[in-house]
């Protein structure tokens, strides 16, 4: 998908016509750019509204729309209208997005919807903002109102408030609307996060590696109104919320993998702890070989999870899909393929222990039957120490064969 994108935006400049290759290489201050699929009856309305903004507060700047392969004349119009033309023939609105990005000449760009659902003629709080040094301004339509029949019911109060919920916990960033289509960001900045995601699940890419890089985020209060395109939108509730979620999760694996690993590795390992130590402690609940079991599952489950939480973090940051966290940079030396194999080593080797104990004990009683109630309550986390540390070592290695084709590649 990296390659097809970057053959998109070649693409997307050599559409361009030469006669506009002067003009493409002259910065102005704000570019207005405008993702556009089959928008005929709106798009030319948001044009003339955009041109009449920046001509009306004096800023030097251009409207581009980003076509993304419109049948219905779309394009024609919006050059009609005075806007600057770019075709990406990637279908997917980050696609779309992208390559007006990288097209626009603007040192600032302000995005929405060609679909008169945004007042392009009321862009003061976004410019204001990003000249006062923010890189990304976000519009909040609950803070600046949703018209009537704007937005839908399942939309309003129950999936954009979810999703920016959990946006909001997951990146420790203060945005109340994740899923605005109106926002500014400086131009730079944006690129130099590394957006991938050519569907719906882009706003939320942007979003969320502008709150893991630093950078500086601020609100303003927008308006939404009824979109006048006189066609469903392409917009899907619970494909592009599923979309939207799934990012959110696999971009912080913290929430994924970290937090219910801990969880159950706590549950678990206490749970052995007290069952081994004094079956009776929960009394008048009983904690059996049967109840062991399933805690012995979830620690091992726990340590699994955690090691996903570490290797997916690890992942992401050689590929550059996120900066490195300061605890990785403080404490990366702690973590080589050798301490890991030496915890492996030490919990299976526990683990082997303790259950040669226990066979040596049945063959001092002539290898004859077993009390299950009581040789498995030393089994069970015998057998759940050995599981585990197979698991660190193998994620050590893991880890070390990650770092070494990274290099490799830097190398290459």
């Amino acid at each position: 998908m990296d390659a097809v994108l970057a053959t998109s935006r070649l693409r997307t400049r050599e559409s361009m016509a030469a006669g506009d290759a002067l003009a493409y290489s002259t910065p102005v201050e704000l570019t207005i750019l405008m993702p556009c699929l089959n928008e005929a009856n709106t798009v030319a309305a948001c044009v003339a509204a955009a041109l009449g903004y920046l001509r009306g507060a004096g800023i030097e700047g251009e409207v581009v729309v980003a076509d993304n392969g419109s049948t219905d004349g779309s394009d024609r119009l919006a050059t009609q209208a005075g806007a600057r033309v770019v075709h990406v023939p990637v279908r997917g609105y980050g696609a779309a997005l992208m390559a007006g990005i990288d097209a626009a000449r603007g040192r600032f760009v302000i995005m929405g919807d060609a679909d008169c659902s945004y007042d392009f003629s009321r862009l003061d709080g976004f410019v204001a903002r990003l000249r006062e040094g923010a890189d990304l301004v976000m519009g909040n339509r609950f803070q600046g109102g949703v018209a009537s029949g704007a937005m839908p019911g399942l939309h309003r109060y129950l999936g954009n408030p979810v999703l920016s919920f959990v946006g909001r916990l997951f990146f420790r960033t203060h945005i109340g609307d994740f899923h605005c289509g109106l926002r500014g960001f400086n131009r730079r900045s944006v690129q130099g996060l590394g957006l991938i995601t050519p569907g719906m699940e882009f706003a939320s890419e942007m979003i969320a590696k502008a709150a893991l890089s630093g950078l500086k985020i601020e609100e303003v209060p927008t308006t939404l109104r009824p979109d006048g395109r006189g066609r469903p939108s392409h917009l899907r509730t619970w494909r592009d919320g599923w979309r939207h979620l799934r990012f959110l999760l696999l971009f912080c694996p913290r929430w994924l993998f970290l937090y219910p690993g801990a969880a159950l590795l706590a549950v678990g390992a206490t749970g052995l702890a007290v069952g081994l130590w004094d079956p009776a402690a929960f009394a008048p609940l009983h904690l059996g070989i049967h109840t062991l079991l399933y805690l012995g599952g979830a620690t091992i489950l726990g340590v699994q999870f955690i090691m996903f939480a570490l290797l997916t973090k690890w992942i992401a940051v050689l590929a550059g899909l996120m900066p490195e966290p300061p605890w990785m940079t403080r404490w990366g030396s702690a973590f080589t393929i050798e301490k890991g194999l030496f915890i492996g080593l030490g919990l299976f080797g526990a683990g082997l222990v303790w259950s040669s104990w226990l066979t040596f004990d049945w063959g001092r009683g002539g290898f004859g039957p077993l009390d299950p109630l009581e040789t498995m309550r030393s089994a069970i986390p015998a057998v759940t120490l050995m599981i585990a540390g197979t698991q660190a070592g193998i994620a050590s290695f893991f880890a070390g064969a990650l770092h070494f084709c990274w290099r490799s590649a830097r190398s290459a």
